[in-house]
């Protein structure tokens, strides 16, 4: 791993434009990495273009450099492409994956089933989060970091573990968070403060719509909720606000493992699992198609929602624990 974050330096030294990529329905740690890496390459006098399948949720608009993500990859070359948190490569959008003229692309990741598809790839399960192996590589190089890369980082790790719930949470998680506030010049209610503490009315309002939904399967031991494009339509709102839902299923006393079932289409529900570590709930994913972490996972699948629920907690009660 040590050589391949060195290959990775010298990539980035013999580089001078990078393209930045991270997943559709970009999470903190998918915007925190994209754009803590694109300061430290500004920093060190790269040209650096993050580029986003999915615009940046309102929630992490206050972190630097959010005002300049582009929705449409610029129709120029790029030495270097960072892809960042996929899991599989078709995540990063149709315009990155049709997209050719990159010499060189470098994959970072920490997704237990990620698809090794980069020039490099630097894959490692035990980083608490994609904005780790970024700070892991801007270290290497010799970066000291800047308040606008301490930030974004910060960020990606905080959301990553939880703000530390996680057992993802590790030794490496609290130090690199350490050295981040440290450098950044900021407190961690700052940061705290804007992402906690700052949400919108109408997100309640469609907690208030969603809550009612919650149903307990396995004997109490997986639990779900459910959001519907008609709650949208009746708060104003999309799915954007739903971020950290399927925290509440997963908060109740008993509960293994969360489910929340989210209304794409008519027809269509992304399906996002939690577990509290005794299962490994990307093993379900990837069933419908899906994956991601021991307890972090998720994956679409077809149906109206009697349809979904019904092959969903087939699959569930299926699992032993």
């Amino acid at each position: 791993m040590t050589e391949t974050i060195h290959k990775i330096v010298d990539a980035i030294r013999e580089s001078r434009s990078v393209l930045i990529v991270s997943h559709e329905g970009p999470d903190g740690d998918a915007i925190g990495s994209s754009l803590g890496l694109a300061a430290f390459l500004k920093a060190i006098g790269k040209d650096a273009v993050v580029h986003l399948a999915d615009p940046v949720p309102e929630l992490y608009r206050f972190l630097p450099g959010a005002d300049q993500v582009c929705s449409t990859i610029p129709d120029r070359d790029f030495d270097l492409a960072f892809v960042l948190d996929v899991g599989e490569f078709r995540r990063a959008g149709k315009q990155f994956c049709a997209f050719t003229r990159i010499s060189r692309t470098i994959n970072l990741d920490h997704h237990l089933t990620c698809e090794e598809f980069g020039t490099f790839n630097l894959i490692d399960v035990q980083a608490a989060a994609t904005a780790i192996l970024v700070w892991r590589v801007a270290s290497a190089y010799g970066f000291v970091a800047d308040s606008a890369t301490a930030i974004c980082l910060y960020v990606g790790i905080l959301t990553d573990t939880g703000s530390f719930r996680y057992s993802n949470s590790n030794r490496e998680a609290f130090s690199a968070a350490g050295e981040l506030l440290e450098a950044g010049g900021f407190t961690a209610w700052d940061i705290a403060e804007k992402l906690y503490e700052s949400q919108p009315r109408k997100r309640l309002e469609l907690l208030v719509r969603a809550l009612p939904t919650l149903e307990f399967i396995k004997n109490g031991q997986a639990a779900s909720l459910t959001v519907t494009t008609d709650m949208y339509a009746a708060t104003a709102t999309d799915a954007e606000l739903t971020d950290g839902f399927v925290n509440y299923p997963r908060s109740v006393q008993g509960v293994e493992v969360a489910i929340f079932f989210r209304q794409l289409e008519e027809r269509r529900f992304k399906v996002g699992f939690r577990s509290k570590g005794a299962v490994n709930v990307a093993a379900i994913a990837q069933a419908f198609g899906g994956g991601g972490h021991h307890n972090a996972a998720g994956g679409i699948v077809d149906g109206d929602l009697d349809e979904v629920k019904r092959i969903v907690y087939g699959a569930v009660e299926a699992i032993r624990w």
